[in-house]
Order: structure tokens, then C-alpha cells, then sequence
């Protein structure tokens, strides 16, 4: 955009910087610019590519662009050569190009060479800078440049353009290959179109999802999805199975926690959003099962386990070991409160409920195992009492937030109904997450509806906030009517601040 209005209101920079990551088109953008000033039909943004300007341009023999690759001229004596012949007028088009390409390759002699044409440029000279590193570019150089940095490109822009690529090719092809091709690429246009170049030739013409995956060294998806199926069930056995079974592929372990974090962003998107339709790695219908079989905390916990597991492969004793771990963190951390727990025997039928732990009397209850069960013969909960409720439910963090900004109105049945501090908002897990701590509070399920306006009492954070205030005024009070401090106003005209006084806890 920015290019094109310069080009367009005939406001041009004598000196542009392009920045970015490999392959993503730096060169290409400034041969294009090059175009764009050379045009036979004039300076435009829209070069016509048709005349004999545009033509010598694309084919790499127009006279008046002078492509210069700094990795391979770094000294000054070939950065002054090259500038020598700046002074005099183009031969064939509207301005001499200069074109350097990785120019962060320069000494620091050649910067300053080319910084003094940089300050003082002939008016039909511009320069095109292309680097990978920009900041090994000295500021007086940056400073004097226009910088534009280009951003990785996304997977889908590089998926579509390698379908137009093979459809013109007339290469049949998968949209899972591509897409594979895709993320490998790394963002990088170029390191796409190579791979894809390897990969024609590793299928033997052919381009599918599994001489992509042979060539790429991935495993099929079949193996993902069968951990995050055992993940769901909380199979322990199941799931190292399928981990060991992947050794014979000698897989990239880190690869395949890639692939199952992948597989669970998905996931967590299908829960977040229920219209989510997924990509072409994995079946719509697969990401359904999984949002509906693993709850919202635990797809949160497995993909964390899986990328902090993906940065420790290097310090396990080996990758195979490291990625067994990872799989057993994930059902090790489980919250027993929250979903099935495989037993000590790793087996599936085997489940136990914090309840049920607790009635065998075979084990000691954990930390999340411990909340208060409050008898049912106890009767409603009193709204006045809401308070100390609060303290025997197994909440915390933002569940524990909303929970002290709410005033309990009713308790019939097994319906609580809240006010909440306008001040507050309320989420769909954090209503799910005291749901789940009353119902197991009140031992049976319990529904929970938010009535509008402000609420008819103090809820607890209000009483805490009340509290705290009238302990802060009492303090100030009693420190002013300290007759120490008062004495010290009489005999040295010392000043009280009260808004410095502070409570402790």
C-alpha cells in the first residue's frame, strides 16, 4: 500500500530496505518495484510486463538494474567499483537500480562508502536493500532508508499458491500433501516450492499425503489421533502402546508432539467455537469426538505438557524416553476432580472418582480430591452464609473471582440464583468450574442462574473491600491522635500524610 501510493503520487524514496525472513519474496518486491519505475508507460504502481523494460527485467538483462549479492563482495575496493559509475545518467530506462541482496554482508568500510552516495544520491539512482538480519545494518544506513519487513507467510496463502502451481502444472495432487508442504515451509514461498520440487520427484510424479509425510519424515495421522484418543479415555496402557508402536518409523519425536499439539489447538477451537470446520490434516468429525471427550482444562493442560515436553527432548536421555515422559505427565497432572483417572495398572475399565477413593479407603484422597462435601440434609444454602461456603468450595484463581463478586439471591432446589457486581464478567468455564465445586459441595448437580442489577446485599469482595477501608480510616484516625505524632507536629512543624498510611496484613 505504501509502495503503491508513492509510486502514484510520484513521491518516491531514493532508498528502500526490505527485511524478512528467507524466501519470502524481498528480492522478487524489489525487482517488481524496478519495474515499476522503469515502465515504458510511465512511473506507475500497475507495470504493464508486456514492454521491452518490463521484459529485460523479468529475464534478468536489463542494463539499468545492477543485482549485487553483498555475500560475495564484502570489500570496500568492490563496493567502490560498483559506485563509480553512479554519477553517470542510465542507459536504457527512467533510473539505475542498484539492487543488494543480503546487504548485512558488507564490511564496515563498504557501509561507509555506500553511506556517502546513501546522503547524497543523484536524482536518478535509487537503491533496493534486501537483508535477512537488519540489525547488523548500521544506524546511519537504516536511518536513511525506507523499511518495509515482510512477515512470514501464512500457511494457507503458501497451500493456495502451491494449488495454483500444480493445477497449471497439470500434477495431480492432495490438499493434505500440500498443506504439509506448507507448514514445513516455514513460512519461507521458496523453501515451499523446493520441497514440492523434492517432493514430485520423491513421489515419482505423484503428490499425496503419504510420500509427503515419507519425504518429510512425519507419521501418519493415524498415530496422533490414536494418543489423543487414549488421552481422552485416560488409558495409560493404550497410550503407550501407540507411542512405542511409532518406534519402527524412527520418528522425529519432537515432530510428533508438534502434531499432537496441533491436534489439540484444533480441538480447543472446536470447543471455543462449535462452527469450527478444522483443515484438511484433520477430520472435522474427529475434532467433535475429541472437544466432547476431553474436557476444556484438560485439552489447556495436554498442550502445554506437549510444548514445554517438545523444548526438553534435548535434555532427555533420549528422544524416545523424552517423548514417553511427556505422555505420562499428561495423565499425571490430570485433575482426578475433573475427568476419568486410569488405574495404577494403567487399564481402562479401571476408574475411580474422588468419592469412590475416599469410600475403599484404599488411598489417601489428593490435594484436588479434598474438597468438602456438604450433607444434603443440611437444607438450602443460607444467602447470609455465602461467604463461608465460598471458602469450603474447591476453587480458585478466576472461579474464585467470580464467585466473591456474587451474591447469593436463592437457593431452591437445586437452582443458586446470583447477582453480580456489574463491575465483574462472567465466562462459560468459570460458571462451569463453581457449578462443578456446589455440585460436589451440595453432593448432587445444581444449576446456577444470573439475575440482572446490581446485587440486593454486599457480596463477599464488597464486604472485603468495605472492611479493608474502615481498617485503613481507623488506622489514619489513630495515628493522627497518636499523641507521639502530635508532638512532633507541635515542636518541629512536621506534616502527617495521611493518604501514605497503609494496612498490613
Amino acid at each position: 500500500m505504501a509502495l503503491g501510493n508513492a509510486l502514484t503520487q510520484g513521491r518516491v524514496h531514493h532508498a528502500f530496505l526490505f527485511t524478512g525472513t528467507r524466501g519470502v519474496g524481498k528480492t522478487t518486491i524489489a525487482r517488481i518495484l524496478s519495474k515499476c519505475l522503469n515502465c515504458d508507460t510511465g512511473v506507475t504502481a500497475t507495470p504493464c510486463g508486456v514492454c521491452a523494460s518490463c521484459k529485460e527485467i523479468d529475464e534478468g538483462r536489463f542494463v539499468d538494474l545492477i543485482e549485487v549479492d553483498a555475500a560475495s563482495r564484502t570489500k570496500v575496493d568492490d563496493t567502490r567499483e560498483l559506485l563509480e559509475n553512479v554519477q553517470y545518467a542510465p542507459t536504457r530506462g527512467r533510473y539505475k537500480v542498484y539492487l543488494v541482496d543480503e546487504v548485512h554482508m558488507l564490511s564496515t568500510h563498504s557501509f561507509n562508502a555506500l553511506l556517502k552516495t546513501l546522503e547524497e544520491p543523484p536524482p536518478h539512482v535509487k537503491f533496493l536493500l534486501a537483508t535477512t538480519d537488519p540489525q547488523k545494518l548500521p544506524v546511519t544506513v537504516l536511518s536513511r532508508c525506507l523499511q518495509f519487513n515482510l512477515k512470514r507467510m501464512p500457511v494457507a496463502l503458501i497451500t493456495e499458491h502451491l494449488d495454483k502451481v500444480l493445477t497449471a502444472e497439470k500434477i495431480a495432487f492432495d490438499a493434505t500433501a500440500l498443506r504439509l508442504v506448507a507448514q514445513a515451509a516455514d513460512g519461507s514461498m521458496r523453501d515451499a516450492l523446493s520441497l514440492l520440487d523434492q517432493l514430485i520427484a520423491f513421489g515419482g510424479g505423484k503428490v499425496d499425503e503419504a510420500s509427503a509425510r515419507g519425504m518429510l519424515g512425519t507419521i501418519d495421522r493415524d498415530h496422533v489421533t490414536k494418543l489423543a484418543r487414549a488421552l481422552a479415555t485416560g488409558d495409560a496402557a493404550q497410550l503407550l502402546d501407540t507411542a512405542r508402536a511409532l518406534e519402527e518409523f524412527s520418528p522425529d519425536y519432537g515432530q510428533v508432539l508438534d502434531d499432537l499439539a496441533g491436534l489439540l489447538t484444533r480441538t480447543a477451537l472446536q470447543q471455543l467455537v462449535p462452527g469450527y470446520e478444522g483443515d484438511e490434516l484433520f477430520d472435522p468429525a474427529l475434532l467433535k469426538d475429541l472437544a466432547g471427550a476431553i474436557s476444556a482444562e484438560d485439552v489447556q493442560l495436554y498442550y502445554q505438557t506437549a510444548i514445554l515436553g517438545r523444548r526438553d527432548l534435548p535434555f532427555a536421555p533420549d528422544p524416545r524416553t523424552g517423548f514417553e515422559m511427556t505422555l505420562v505427565r499428561m495423565l499425571a497432572f490430570r485433575p482426578a476432580g475433573g475427568a476419568a483417572v486410569a488405574s495404577p495398572a494403567g487399564g481402562a475399565g479401571a476408574r475411580t472418582t474422588p468419592q469412590a477413593s475416599g469410600a475403599q479407603g484404599g488411598a489417601l484422597p489428593s490435594t484436588t480430591q479434598a474438597a468438602v462435601v456438604r450433607p444434603t440434609s443440611a437444607g438450602p444454602i443460607d444467602p447470609v452464609q455465602w461467604s463461608r461456603v465460598i471458602g469450603d468450595l474447591d476453587i480458585s484463581g478466576a472461579t474464585r473471582q467470580l464467585a466473591t463478586n456474587c451474591a447469593l439471591v436463592e437457593h431452591r432446589g437445586n437452582t443458586l440464583r446470583f447477582a453480580l457486581d456489574a463491575r465483574v464478567a462472567r465466562t462459560a468455564p468459570q460458571v462451569e468450574r463453581l457449578a462443578q465445586a456446589l455440585s460436589k459441595y451440595l453432593g448432587g448437580h445444581v444449576k446456577l442462574e444470573f439475575i440482572d442489577g446490581s446485587p440486593p446485599v454486599e457480596t463477599p469482595a464488597q464486604t472485603g473491600e468495605r472492611r479493608s477501608a474502615e481498617a485503613l480510616d481507623t488506622a489514619r484516625r489513630t495515628l493522627e491522635e497518636d499523641p507521639t505524632v502530635r508532638e512532633m507536629k507541635s515542636r518541629f512543624g512536621a506534616t502527617l500524610h495521611p493518604e501514605s498510611v497503609r494496612t498490613t496484613e
